[in-house]
């Protein structure tokens, strides 16, 4: 593989995840449910450091990458049925992501971003289970609560509130 080829693989697999976060920040803010929303708050984060790994290696062969906005997302539904019709694509969307990438990374002759890019997709895969254990209703996506702690309910729909 060609240092060009590479250079256009890690921004390809950027851009791919860059859409995949940008698409979870879009789908946190219809995600009322306490445990779900703190746990796309955490795939949030993983996948912000994801995207800085990406970043200097594509900085360091020299390349430019691209951004992309939010996409607008709207459930369907109300309540529960609502949180699911905006998890569920989330839950697609990962498994297709590593379906994708997987057999082109497993090619790659450059060991460092073969490794770092493997970890990318065993990181995407666990996000995809916790998506399906939000599916289901489970309360301990990121951990267990002390007997008797509470949530106090949802979240809100934003983050910053004006008084």
């Amino acid at each position: 593989m060609k240092a060009t080829e590479l250079l256009d693989l890690l921004r390809e697999f950027y851009r791919d995840k860059l859409a995949m976060r940008q698409r979870h920040v879009a789908a946190v803010r219809h995600v009322a449910d306490y445990d779900a929303n703190n746990t796309y708050q955490y795939i949030i984060a993983r996948e912000d450091t994801h995207l800085n790994w990406l970043r200097d290696g594509v900085a360091d062969m020299g390349g430019a990458l691209d951004e992309i906005a939010e996409p607008g997302v709207r459930p369907s539904g109300k309540g529960r049925h609502a949180e699911a019709s905006v998890v569920q694509p989330d839950r697609d969307a990962a498994a297709a992501f590593v379906e994708k990438w997987r057999p082109r990374i497993e090619a790659m002759p450059n060991a460092r971003h073969r490794t770092l890019l493997r970890v990318i997709l065993g990181e995407t895969l666990e996000h995809k289970r916790f998506f399906e254990q939000a599916l289901a209703g489970r309360s301990d996506l990121l951990g267990r609560r002390a007997d008797g702690a509470g949530t106090g309910g949802g979240v809100l729909g934003i983050r910053w509130i004006s008084q």
